[in-house]
């Protein structure tokens, strides 16, 4: 799924804001999200809208 990183982090190294993202899934209630340094991680779902459900 597709989702728009809405929270305020602030290292551009790891996630913008307004940007969208690709989620490879959901895990302990948190996203694994695919960031700025390619690699993946767990992320809190409330940081994030979702734009397209696979």
């Amino acid at each position: 799924m597709k989702v728009k990183y809405i929270g305020d982090l602030v290292d551009p190294l790891e996630l913008i804001n307004g940007n969208i993202y690709e989620c490879l899934g959901e895990e302990q209630g948190r996203f694994r999200i695919i960031d700025e340094t390619g690699e993946d991680y767990l992320y809190p779902k409330r940081e994030f809208e979702i734009i397209e459900e696979n």
